[in-house]
């Protein structure tokens, strides 16, 4: 009967002790936990002078590749190299706040998802990529729309990539500024992927580096910044499709070299593989794939968007 017994307590600790880590792994990975909601389309902080939800668009001229109005610029090319197709997308805002970020349904938590098109359309954007899945990490600083949601710093050798209210960009490290820091001194936005593509105009990645465990070729999302004199805002985004018989993917470096061809001061790689999705005019305009067999957005917990 002791033995029995013995068994049995066994049994039943192995059997709690399973139910708890399951349980742990799926609160991290896959069930959905809301900590806060925020409006659509808000920004909380911003310097710039326009009103972006309010702002006079003027006269509108679209096209399937093409959109301007007197406050937003945006063309979209479809290139290639030998084996992968990409897409990038000049965009020039006349002022900051037309750049912005928005969260799968409105709402800031773990495994919060929803596809690229379905935030992009919720929040009335022109144009939108998909962000840096900030819920899929319990770490790195996070930063929407002028928020501070999350000031917990990342164990990264990556630096993150932030926006100021000016519109302009830079690169930092979590070891050198708290995130209330980067908030005082003007940040409102906030990714942490990586790594840094172009830094002072100069590609700061080699052909070693690589995401992870990630495959060198990949599907891609990019995003970077032009100097301008004329005191526009002159942004680049390539997006590339990947994992496919019709298109590789590319690498780091290669992402970066496109970044650097188009003028950037500063580029920076956002999430990738399935999640890479470029929407335009209403249309998701690449492939966004996991594996190849399947065109698919992938749900996401955040995105890039141009709009008012």
């Amino acid at each position: 009967m002791t033995f029995l017994k013995r068994h049995a307590y066994a049994l039943l600790f192995s059997v709690v002790l399973l139910g708890a880590n399951t349980y742990s792994l799926l609160k991290v990975f896959v069930l959905p936990s809301a900590i806060s909601t925020v409006e659509a389309t808000s920004t909380s902080r911003s310097s710039s002078t326009t009103d972006a939800s309010t702002g006079d668009k003027g006269q509108v001229t679209q096209t399937d590749t093409t959109y301007k109005d007197d406050n937003i610029s945006i063309s979209i090319d479809t290139k290639s190299t030998d084996d992968t197709t990409y897409y990038v997308a000049d965009i020039l805002v006349s002022d900051a706040s037309y750049l912005k970020t928005a969260l799968a349904q409105s709402t800031y938590g773990t495994n919060i998802t929803e596809t690229t098109s379905s935030i992009a359309k919720s929040n009335n954007a022109i144009f939108a990529i998909n962000g840096d899945y900030y819920g899929a990490n319990e770490s790195g600083y996070v930063i929407k729309n002028g928020t501070l949601y999350r000031e917990t710093s990342r164990s990264s050798d990556y630096e993150d990539l932030v926006i100021y209210d000016d519109g302009s960009f830079d690169t930092v490290s979590e070891n050198d500024a708290t995130a209330q820091e980067l908030l005082d001194s003007g940040v409102v936005n906030t990714f942490t992927f990586g790594p840094t593509l172009v830094s002072d105009g100069k590609v700061s990645v080699s052909e070693d580096d690589e995401v992870g465990r990630a495959m060198s070729d990949n599907p891609r999302t990019a995003i970077g910044i032009v100097a301008e004199d004329d005191g526009s805002l002159h942004y680049i985004v390539i997006v590339s499709d990947g994992r496919s018989d019709e298109s590789k993917g590319l690498t780091l470096l290669e992402m970066a070299e496109l970044m650097q061809s188009y003028g950037v001061t500063t580029a920076y790689n956002l999430d990738g593989g399935g999640s890479s999705t470029m929407y335009f005019n209403g249309k998701v305009v690449n492939k966004p794939t996991t594996n190849g067999s399947n065109i698919q957005e992938r749900a996401v917990s955040d995105i890039v968007y141009i709009g008012y």
